[in-house]
């Protein structure tokens, strides 16, 4: 049988009790969508990596409070790998798309980047967060459905020469370059927008 899965946040797990409490959507979808009752089994993971077997004690308006079983490895093994993608501003849905298949291969963090032939501009601050909390929605219902156990984070928008300045990265280009060190435990995969890269 599929497993029913579904999101807490660590603070939501008490260990103490035996139990943990969906909220909002999570528990909408337990109660009205499965319409799972009393008894029933689902399993619920914290994003971080822990996943648990849980029985379904009761459900309210917007609340389910579940009994902890047992913690259960992930459906979803995590790659050793710890893979972030930087990749330019897309425009319409192509981000989102980026994101969801991104999240089922197992990228552990993207990073939205703002490059000089970015396809996209961002108008102020509350249009990024707006974005990058629709581009975390995403992330989450991806790791729900792939069976990780791991939500991947995505930062806020940076720019380009932030990342490149702050961090190891391996950057796909049509350019000379060097080859891929395999021996690598942490990679930024920089991958540019449709109007590829500037010179500099």
């Amino acid at each position: 049988m599929t497993r029913r899965r579904f999101h807490a946040l660590p603070g939501a797990f008490n260990f103490a009790a035996h139990t943990v409490t969906l909220g909002g959507d999570e528990a909408r979808h337990l109660r009205d969508v499965l319409r799972l009752k009393e008894g029933d089994e689902v399993y619920v993971f914290d994003g971080q990596g822990r996943e648990f077997r849980c029985a379904v004690l009761s459900t309210k308006r917007d609340s389910a409070e579940l009994r902890i079983e047992a913690e259960v490895e992930p459906a979803k093994p995590e790659s050793k790998l710890s893979l972030n993608l930087g990749v330019a501003l897309l425009k319409g849905e192509k981000f989102d798309l980026v994101v969801q298949k991104g999240t089922e291969l197992g990228v552990k963090q993207f990073i939205p980047l703002i490059t000089r032939h970015a396809d996209i501009k961002l108008r102020d601050e509350a249009d990024a967060t707006k974005r990058v909390t629709r581009w975390q929605r995403i992330a989450l219902e991806a790791a729900k459905q792939s069976g990780r156990a791991v939500v991947p984070e995505v930062t806020l928008p940076v720019p380009f020469a932030t990342v490149i300045r702050d961090n190891s990265c391996l950057m796909f280009s049509e350019r000379e370059g060097q080859p891929l060190n395999t021996d690598l435990k942490t990679i930024i995969a920089i991958i540019g927008s449709e109007g590829g890269w500037s010179d500099e």
